[in-house]
């Protein structure tokens, strides 16, 4: 019975099914490493931040609620109208909502997967929002300066923690915004990193639906309804 050309090289290849591919010569197992990348996926991440954002919402209800029970008890102290300057807190208005608009912009850029305008449109939200929250901490320091202070009575408080907590969210949405412009540039627009836009993005205008509010109720009325 003569061999066939090459049945020797192919008999050598075959591995019997019922061996470990990584066992050794000895009939140890050698160590295999496996890379393993954990993501989560895109349908739970959003469920999941929804969910957050609803959680969060309920705050900010009970937090409207607590004000407009206490926003009328001034302890015969400062009134709204005493208080707040309609026009500067106009100004800071239009500068959250101005964000909002250029984070819209930055997210076509995403979409355009242009790295540089996207970066750049990320940056002028990032300042319109630390020019809100310039504004808002020159006004909180101006309050206490003249004596209303959260202590002052049930109003400043209510209008404090309310207020508070709103400024509190930018600051955390600023710093996760920075994280992503350092981000971006290194992992370039993979889904994770896209995933992540858009949450915060929905985080930022979940902000800005939650001021209109606290200008309309706390400041508005506040001043016209004194």
């Amino acid at each position: 019975m003569t061999a066939h050309p090459g049945t020797a090289d192919t008999a050598a290849k075959i591995v019997p099914q019922d061996v470990p591919a990584h066992a050794s010569a000895g009939g140890t197992e050698a160590p295999v490493f496996y890379e393993t990348k954990e993501h989560h996926a895109e349908s739970s991440t959003m469920l999941g931040f929804w969910i957050y954002l609803m959680s969060d919402a309920l705050i900010f209800a009970v937090l409207f609620a607590t004000y407009g029970v206490l926003g009328r008890n001034y302890a015969a102290g400062p009134s709204p109208a005493d208080l707040f300057d309609l026009p500067l807190i106009a100004l800071n208005t239009a500068l959250l909502l101005f964000s909002s608009i250029t984070y819209g912009v930055a997210m076509l850029e995403v979409e355009k997967r242009r790295m540089g305008l996207t970066l750049f449109w990320l940056g002028v939200t990032g300042l319109f929002g630390l020019g809100f929250l310039g504004i808002e901490l020159y006004e909180f320091h101006h309050l206490i300066e003249q004596g209303a202070g959260p202590q002052r009575s049930a109003f400043l408080s209510a209008f404090f923690a309310l207020v508070g907590t709103h400024g509190l969210h930018v600051t955390f949405g600023i710093v996760w915004l920075v994280t992503l412009m350092f981000q971006l540039p290194k992992r370039g627009f993979i889904p994770e990193n896209r995933r992540r836009l858009l949450c915060l993005g929905m985080f930022w205008h979940f902000l800005d639906v939650i001021w209109i509010g606290v200008f309309t109720f706390v400041y508005l009325m506040g001043v016209l309804l004194a």
